[in-house]
């Protein structure tokens, strides 16, 4: 999903683009990764601090530099399985969020943080790296065979992937992959239902949300899993409602659930620990889809 760092412009409302909500959180988690005594306390810093950002531009405006800082230390310790995800998330993050409609340097990043996530599943798991290319029914089988110890890695993998096929939504190649999307953060699920604050349910809310049942979706368990994302943030994470607002509530036409949820969202404080900037992108989403449910119900 791309979201504008602009307060006046209006967020698209593409589902596969929105599939990537939590890129931009994602990176942060991903910064404090990096491996060295000498970068940890800046990583673990600046992760924070853009976090509780309640400045959507002056992260966008600040960030190449921290992604070029990531590449920079890549070239010097190329196997390094913790800075390679930390680059995928950060990659990841800036194409969906901070490219504007430049949709041809969304798909360069996008791929930029999928082949990193790539090159680090292939460092730690053999199996699985032969399968990335594969069929999903291989990949969902080589997935039972990883330790619950790297759900770190699976969602990163997780996001980096959501990330590629939402910045090349229209092509059909890209998009067949979601069913190894969808099964890397239900095992993320699995292990840890609350992990990173419960974006990983976000993530299965709208995969779920995607398609009426009519035609093989499932509303009802994408609003279950939304709900649990509210429930693991104790309310802070207020993308969850906007999210849920739009894609279940739209889909099932519930209006009235719709606007409580965005009500909600403008009504909260946006400044929550580590929910800060996903909080004020948040509530300019939220606006934007109160004003045009108007048209759409």
């Amino acid at each position: 999903m791309t979201v504008s760092t602009h307060a006046d412009a209006v967020p698209s409302h593409s589902a596969l683009r929105a599939a990537g909500l939590g890129l931009l959180v994602l990176f942060a988690a991903g910064c404090s990764s990096i491996v060295g005594k000498a970068t940890q306390r800046l990583a673990d810093n600046l992760g924070s601090a853009v976090l509780n950002a309640d400045d959507p531009s002056t992260v966008r405006d600040g960030l190449p530099a921290y992604l070029l800082l990531l590449d920079g230390l890549l070239e010097g310790d190329p196997e390094n399985v913790g800075t390679l995800l930390a680059a995928a998330n950060l990659n990841g993050a800036y194409a969906g969020n901070f490219t504007g409609s430049d949709a041809a340097r969304a798909q360069r990043l996008a791929a930029k943080a999928l082949a990193y996530a790539k090159r680090a599943t292939c460092l730690e798991e053999d199996a699985l790296c032969a399968t990335l290319e594969g069929n999903p029914d291989d990949f969902a089988a080589a997935l039972k065979g990883v330790g619950d110890e790297r759900i770190g890695l699976m969602y990163g993998l997780a996001a980096a992937w959501a990330g590629y096929i939402q910045a090349n939504r229209d092509d059909w190649g890209a998009v067949a992959d979601l069913p190894k999307v969808e099964a890397l953060l239900q095992r993320v699920v699995a292990i840890d239902a609350n992990h990173d604050g419960g974006l990983p349910l976000v993530y299965l809310g709208v995969l779920n949300s995607l398609r009426p049942e009519a035609v093989g979706g499932k509303p009802e368990l994408g609003k279950a899993y939304f709900q649990q994302a509210i429930d693991a943030s104790e309310g802070r994470n207020l993308y969850a409602k906007t999210l849920m607002a739009e894609f279940h509530a739209r889909l099932v036409f519930d209006q009235a659930l719709h606007d409580r949820l965005l009500n909600e969202v403008l009504a909260a404080d946006p400044k929550a620990p580590r929910y800060t900037l996903m909080n004020t992108l948040a509530q300019v989403r939220a606006k934007a889809l109160l004003e045009s449910g108007k048209d759409y119900f």
